[in-house]
């Protein structure tokens, strides 16, 4: 597994300082976010290439990136994946097919069908892989509605990115081992990060309103140690992107950031790796 931070936490800052804090951090790798308003905007797919080189020059790699991508035609997705791909970022994560209750299931789930399928067509084109993240609100906020989604494409071109911390403070929660085994076939990036719930006001009916947050790796609700040992002990070999979703300011996020990578690590050290045959 090579850990990887999303660079969604450094809106604001240059490419040196993502660079200097990955190193420290000891991190494997970046998850690029290309998106408006970051370092790297999906309307100048040309300078990808050089911010990729840059990085390396500073010997951290950029095997990921994250386009926001769903409508094929839209401010060309070839050229962006042209781009990704000439950088030698190898996956690139999608953006998402919200779930529109006036629009309804049926016809919102056949529109990202006909979207996937031509997204797929332009990956294997650049020879690129594309991966579906699980996330609130969308038609794939849960193993089981992604799979769906993903059911007939191909794992070579697009990929399933769980996300577990996304399930549990969203609207997508289902027991971890079953979102893992029904996206196995396709599964190649797990999102990183915890959260939970906590009781909040009362609405005017009388009924108690829940909120939540963002919390560490070791803290919120989910079972990474359980989730961890299994990826490893399955053989897992894709991805753990780290995102630190923390609402505070940069350093603080660092410094949570330094405390569940410290985390993660140690419960990998812990389990002997599978063999795969």
């Amino acid at each position: 597994m090579d850990i990887v931070l999303f660079t969604k936490l450094f809106r604001g800052c240059e490419l040196e300082e993502i660079a200097t804090t990955a190193t420290d951090l000891g991190v494997d790798g970046i998850d690029l976010l290309i998106r408006p308003g970051h370092q790297l905007e999906p309307t100048a797919p040309e300078r990808i290439p050089e911010a990729v080189r840059f990085l390396e020059g500073s010997r951290v790699q950029g095997p990921e990136g994250n386009t926001g991508r769903t409508v094929p035609a839209r401010m060309p997705t070839e050229r962006l994946l042209a781009g990704c791909a000439e950088a030698g970022i190898g996956l690139i994560r999608l953006g998402y097919w919200h779930y529109d209750p006036h629009v309804g299931y049926a016809a919102g789930f056949e529109t990202a069908r006909r979207q996937l399928d031509e997204l797929e067509r332009l990956a294997e084109r650049a020879g690129v892989r594309l991966a579906l993240q699980l996330h609130g609100g969308t038609l794939h906020a849960s193993g089981c509605q992604a799979a769906a989604l993903l059911a007939g494409h191909d794992p070579t071109h697009i990929g399933a990115y769980p996300d577990p911390g996304n399930q549990t403070v969203q609207d997508g929660r289902e027991d971890w081992r079953f979102t893992f085994d029904v996206l196995r076939p396709w599964l190649c990036c797990v999102g990183v990060k915890n959260g939970g719930w906590f009781p909040a006001d009362l609405a005017p009916s009388g009924q108690r309103r829940w909120r939540s947050d963002w919390y560490g790796i070791a803290d919120g609700m989910v079972p990474w140690d359980e989730i961890l040992a299994s990826l490893t002990e399955s053989g897992y070999d894709g991805f753990l992107s780290f995102h630190s979703h923390y609402e505070v300011p940069l350093t603080q996020a660092l410094a949570q950031t330094h405390v569940d990578l410290e985390f993660v690590r140690r419960q990998l050290a812990q389990r002997p790796v599978a063999s795969v045959a």
